[in-house]
């Protein structure tokens, strides 16, 4: 049920320049999606009365996820009095005048921070009637991080609370305080409506600092808690590119546990990655290298990897993927891909079909029991049941202009090396030679080929090709009068000038 007495601001207005990106800090994705996508799921999933949402860098792209994670959020624009306290300040005003409830502030490159951790410091907070309360942290090298100054006992998390300094602002007996402000705050929204306007510039960074509410409630003679969290990593804010990768990979662990309990098998955690959004049924077995991406769904008993990545792609129950990259694609129960085959877009294998080794298919649909064994292209066709693609088939789809689509019926059987120039349709159960180039339709029941009698020029490698390991060949052929040479080169102690001698004593 939505929580009536709680509101919730989210910190996004930051320009994130350490990330040396032109892409907004807090639109870099983690596990499939955008780091800020993580908070707004959490926001959510607190179903607080109203959550605002404060941006300036950015703002149009930041927006648009906004309103697609949280599309009854408030959004507002910082102006350009810089700081946390100022964001805060303008967030409050856009809550209704009649909300008289908790405010929790959280920062929108915090990913890892998680319900649980957050519906236990509303309840802290509420418990203990403080004016507010503020999750904490312990690290071992706390630089760049704001410190938690307690009136007795600094730093161990056994005084009383006084007042927060920012790093750059900070003594360096302040600086060796190892317990962090986390940035996760808690007040009564009466408190921030008193207390924001009085906030000043008056720092190394020149900023209306947020933590300054904490020093300015405890002058009143109000009450503030501190919550330190048990692993420091959940409330790890992400800065720039090395901070991500760390947050990414923890993050991936998480993931990668949850669905080994779930009872998939992950032969190795270290090299297997999986988003957020992906799911997978029991009996799943992941092999080493794989990367299973974006909505991926995997069905029961499927074999996926080693070395292959998925990328929204539906596998059926069963199937067998290896050394593949698929993108956008749908593989049948029982189906086998790979290895090194590449699926692009709107590929449909049926079930207990088969795309073999180094194939690629573009906008193909292949029929259930359908194979495409090994060395083809197939773009922009529909093929039929129980049919099979010889070895080398090209799809020729494009002719500088248009693509257009080939049809193979069911029960066809496809020599090896065929082009097909599309348009063209190969009619069921039609059968076609090797090497043909099917230019026109083929009826069904047909057998297509391209009639052009063989040559052979005899002489021609003695004329052209003389003293060459070929024409010794030749010659002792032509010698023994045994036909075309079985071997590629004499075995030891034979002298190629001499007679060939017997294949059978030789081996094959």
């Amino acid at each position: 049920m939505t929580d009536s007495t709680l509101a919730i601001i989210i910190l996004a207005a930051g320009q994130g320049t350490r990330m040396k990106s032109e892409t907004p800090k807090l639109l870099h994705t983690l596990a499939g999606i955008p780091i800020v996508s993580h908070v707004l799921a959490t926001a959510r999933e607190l179903d607080a009365a109203y959550t605002v949402a404060v941006v300036r860098h950015e703002r149009d792209q930041l927006v648009s996820v906004i309103v697609d994670e949280l599309p009854d959020g408030l959004v507002v624009d910082q102006d350009d009095v810089p700081g946390t306290g100022r964001a805060v300040e303008l967030a409050v005003l856009a809550l209704p005048a009649g909300f008289a409830g908790d405010v929790l502030v959280i920062n929108g490159d915090t990913p890892m921070l998680d319900v649980q951790t957050l519906s236990g410091l509303v309840a802290e907070h509420r418990r203990s009637g403080a004016s507010a309360t503020l999750l904490s942290a312990f690290l071992e090298d706390a630089s760049g991080y704001g410190r938690i100054l307690r009136s007795a006992s600094e730093g161990d998390g056994a005084g009383r609370v006084d007042r927060i300094v920012e790093h750059r602002d900070a003594s360096p007996s302040e600086l060796a305080i190892s317990e962090i402000n986390a940035g996760v705050y808690l007040f009564g929204v009466a408190e921030l409506r008193d207390l924001l306007p009085k906030l000043t510039l008056h720092n190394a960074q020149g900023e209306k600092y947020l933590t300054d509410v904490v020093e300015l409630l405890r002058k009143a003679g109000s009450e503030v808690n501190v919550l330190p969290v048990a692993d420091s990593w959940l409330v790890a804010g992400i800065n720039d590119r090395a901070q991500l990768s760390e947050a990414a990979a923890k993050m991936n662990a998480i993931i990668v546990r949850t669905w080994q309990l779930a009872g998939v098998t992950v032969q190795d955690p270290a090299t297997t990655w999986i988003d957020l959004k992906s799911t997978f049924e029991p009996d799943v077995t992941l092999l080493p290298g794989t990367q299973i991406r974006g909505a991926t769904t995997i069905a029961r008993g499927a074999i996926v990897g080693p070395d292959t990545t998925l990328v929204d792609c539906e596998v059926g129950e069963g199937a067998i993927v290896k050394r593949t990259d698929a993108t956008l694609s749908v593989i049948g129960a029982g189906a086998s891909v790979g290895p090194f085959a590449y699926l692009r877009p709107n590929t449909i294998l049926g079930d207990n079909g088969k795309i073999g080794t180094f194939v690629e298919t573009k906008n193909a649909q292949i029929g259930e029991g359908s194979k495409v064994p090994h060395l083809s292209y197939v773009g922009d066709a529909h093929i039929g049941v129980g049919t099979n693609i010889g070895a080398g088939a090209i799809f020729a789809n494009y002719n500088g202009v248009v693509k257009s689509e080939t049809e193979v019926g069911a029960h066809v059987r496809i020599g090896s090396h065929n082009v097909f120039v599309a348009p063209v349709r190969i009619g069921d159960g039609a059968y076609s030679g090797a090497g043909t180039v099917i230019r026109k339709n083929v009826p069904a029941g047909s057998l297509a080929m391209n009639v052009a009698p063989q040559r052979n020029l005899e002489g021609w490698v003695a004329e052209h090709r003389a003293g060459s390991a070929a024409d010794v060949a030749a010659q002792a052929a032509e010698q023994s009068g045994s036909g075309p040479a079985i071997i590629a080169s004499p075995p030891a102690g034979i002298n190629p000038t001499d007679s060939a001698p017997d294949a059978e004593k030789i081996g094959d």
